[in-house]
């Protein structure tokens, strides 16, 4: 006979899910309530709110899609692009690959700019790109990339696309909350991320936000979003104004109680309060892999404190290793992705791992497994 499912006690340090808060863990347990109940729907608008903080920015149609990450990313291709439509992709890692699967599903024509695993996008080939295509009509980037813990210069590649009459879309899943995402200032068009990296709440949902020129371009549309569920000009008739608010889709009732109560912790702790602290979780974790002999794949110029890609040192067996992290000290750390598999590991510091107890932990099991 099946029992309830009872998890084992982890403490998570790959590149996500990220440690949930006790505080986002009592949020998620409270009474369920209708989704169109007054009370949400009260709650819903300050989501809305308190994102708006987390993207700094004040884009009307900034919500929470009611599925992972991957979707939000969807979500951005699929209300943008018409077939035909020539989209500039930038790949420098898993999830550039997987806009490319985007833009191809939507119809639209990828425009492939690469750099090596590791290293940031590189402004002077989108600039050549884009010089190259005018006729483009969207650039896409991923600003933390989480396959490989490099940050690329999202504020350099929105301007090339400005300067080129290009909406812009950007991944920031690994990157909200972690280190500064400045979506109105950089002129980023639709932006999207997850709730289970720096936000430290549970996955299955995807903050994103849409410029106003983004909404003007979904709303003029000369053919139907492909994706039903992910069209925002029915979306937005759920997420839109209390009052006229209609009925699209039954939300994760519970899923958004903890992430309102996240994002609530986000604005009591202050942004660059989050983002010092990932920094200083960072350094202290990187001075004690130097002691341990453990180097970085990414230039320290262009490293994501969150999100740590460090090379496994010669003669230790990676899933061994993992496996001996997992089962000896209930600790998860990420393997390396693509031609990294075996070569990296990626060691997470976000949200509510980002603590000192977890930096030590990781060290001295990484010790006491590389001994």
């Amino acid at each position: 006979m099946i029992t309830s499912f009872i998890p084992p006690q982890r403490t998570l340090m790959g590149p996500g899910p990220s440690d949930v808060h006790p505080r986002i863990l009592e949020a998620l347990g409270r009474p369920t309530i209708g989704h169109l109940d007054p009370a949400f729907i009260g709650m819903m608008d300050e989501v809305k709110t308190l994102l708006q903080y987390a993207f700094q920015t004040e884009n009307a149609l900034t919500l929470p899609v009611s599925a992972p990450g991957s979707a939000g990313m969807e979500a951005c291709f699929v209300n943008l692009i018409e077939p035909g439509d020539k989209v500039i992709v930038c790949v420098n890692g898993v999830f550039g690959t997987r806009m490319i699967e985007n833009v191809t599903r939507s119809g639209g024509e990828a425009i492939r700019v690469d750099d090596a695993w590791g290293q940031p996008v590189d402004a002077n080939k989108v600039e050549a790109a884009l010089k190259a295509n005018p006729d483009a009509k969207i650039l896409a980037f991923v600003h933390a990339e989480t396959s490989t813990g490099v940050e690329s210069d999202a504020a350099a590649l929105c301007a090339l696309a400005k300067a080129h009459d290009c909406l812009v879309i950007m991944d920031t899943v690994t990157g909200l909350a972690g280190v500064p995402v400045k979506v109105d200032e950089w002129g980023a068009d639709a932006v999207y991320s997850g709730t289970q990296k720096c936000l430290s709440c549970t996955p299955g949902i995807s903050p994103v936000t849409f410029s106003e020129r983004a909404a003007e371009t979904i709303r003029n549309r000369k053919t139907p979003v492909q994706s039903w569920f992910l069209d925002m000009n029915l979306v937005m008739g759920y997420w839109g104004p209390g009052a006229k608010r209609a009925y699209h889709h039954t939300a994760p009732i519970n899923a958004l109680y903890g992430l309102h109560e996240s994002l609530v912790m986000l604005q009591e702790e202050g942004l660059e309060a989050s983002f010092a602290r990932h920094k200083a979780m960072h350094e202290k974790l990187r001075d004690g892999l130097a002691e341990i002999g453990i180097g970085y794949l990414v230039d320290e110029a262009h490293r994501l404190p969150q999100l740590n890609a460090v090379m496994i040192p010669q003669g230790v067996d990676d899933a061994t290793a993992r496996g001996r992290l997992l089962n000896e000290f209930n600790l998860e750390i990420g393997a390396g992705l693509g031609d990294f598999a075996g070569k990296v590991w990626r060691i997470g510091l976000m949200g509510y791992s980002a603590r000192e107890e977890n930096v030590q932990l990781c060290l001295d099991a990484l010790r006491a497994v590389i001994k």
